[in-house]
Order: structure tokens, then sequence, then C-alpha cells
């Protein structure tokens, strides 16, 4: 089973995952917002690579789940 398989049956069945799922949505667009601005101020530079770091920390916590649901259900 893909990873993307595995990570549409959290989505419906896991709270936890589905959180994670939506935060690093609404992280994405918040970056995509920076991108598209020609020029970004010091504060925003700075809020522009906190979202992205923690939009790639939600991602590191979708991956676990996805690696624990794995190991759960004896799939390799």
């Amino acid at each position: 089973m893909r990873d993307e398989q595995i990570a549409e049956i959290l989505t419906r069945e896991n709270y936890e995952f589905k959180k994670l799922m939506s935060e690093h949505k609404r992280l994405d667009t918040r970056i995509a917002d920076f991108s598209g601005k020609h020029y970004l101020n010091t504060e925003e530079e700075i809020e522009k690579k906190k979202t992205q770091k923690l939009k790639l920390l939600k991602k590191d916590q979708m991956e676990e789940l996805i690696t624990r649901y794995r190991k759960d259900h004896s799939i390799n």
C-alpha cells in the first residue's frame, strides 16, 4: 500500500492526522501568499521561515502516523 493510500485512510479515520493535514494545507497557503509578493520586509521574511519550518514539522508528524499505521497493520 502506498503512503498516499494510507494518508487517505488516516484522513478519514484519525482525527490527529486530519488535523495535521488541515494545518499543513493552511500553512502551505500562507507560504504561497508570501511567495506571491515581490518584496518581503524583514518581519515577513522571518514569518515565512517560521511558517516553512512549522509546515515541515507537520509533514514529519504525518509521516510518523503513516509509519505507525504501516507497522500496526503489518504493511510493507
